[in-house]
């Protein structure tokens, strides 16, 4: 056992040679070493060890490229290409437009779109708060929703 310890250094030496990336270096040291603990009763004493687990690690090494070649990762099935989330992006983009839109907006019709829009207020209850006919407010609304969709929408 003392002889394999000793050979360690030179295993990933060469696994570095034969890999990538050094996490897969150490993958394939880690995997020549359970190997060879799996065929020990194969080892003939008096031959030479670092050989022995050299030809273990380049076995290895090929069977995981031959492997690799047949599993083709990343096609057009694979569900790493698709969203899990929408982007964030856009609906942060809108919410500026939309304060800055709010921002320019003359007063009254910002205050009525405030209450009735996004606070939830009836209009009874904004034309009472605002101090004004209700169908004063109904109108400020209205034309305050144009505004908005304007501003957010060029297109309509």
């Amino acid at each position: 056992m003392n002889d394999v310890v000793e050979q360690i250094p030179a295993l990933r030496a060469y696994s570095r040679v034969l890999c990538k990336s050094t996490p897969e270096a150490e993958d394939l040291v880690q995997e020549t070493l359970l190997r060879a603990i799996e065929y020990a009763d194969s080892f003939c004493p008096g031959t030479n060890l670092r050989a022995w687990l050299f030809t273990i690690m380049r076995n290895r090494f090929l069977t995981k490229c031959r492997k690799a070649a047949r599993e083709h990762t990343g096609g057009a099935d694979c569900v790493s290409t698709q969203a899990r989330v929408e982007a964030s992006q856009e609906w942060h983009i809108q919410a500026m437009e939309l304060h800055r839109t709010l921002r320019h907006m003359p007063g009254h019709y910002r205050d009525a779109i405030i209450l009735v829009g996004a606070f939830g207020e009836s209009y009874l209850d904004a034309a009472r708060i605002l101090d004004c006919d209700i169908g004063t407010i109904k109108s400020r609304v209205n034309r305050a929703r144009r505004m908005l969709r304007e501003a957010l929408d060029p297109a309509l």
